[in-house]
């Protein structure tokens, strides 16, 4: 079961993958991706949450491809 949350204060979205421990992250682009000891995505975070949720919802209403910064 997924867990959505938001950081007004550190304007990052962290989306609950699953309830495994976290063993390591790796940082691309605007994501923060946090890996179980198996290599299981656990936790994505997406960093200046607001610009890519509004890109992205821009792009569904033009029905254009969202870019990543």
């Amino acid at each position: 079961m997924s867990k959505i949350r938001y950081n007004k204060e550190a304007d990052a979205l962290m989306i609950e993958l699953s309830r495994e421990p976290i063993d390591h992250a790796e940082e691309t682009g605007p994501f923060i991706i946090h890996f179980s000891r198996d290599g299981h995505p656990v936790l994505l975070e997406i960093l200046d949450a607001k610009d890519f949720v509004l890109g992205s919802l821009s792009s569904v209403v033009k029905g254009t491809e969202a870019t990543l910064p």
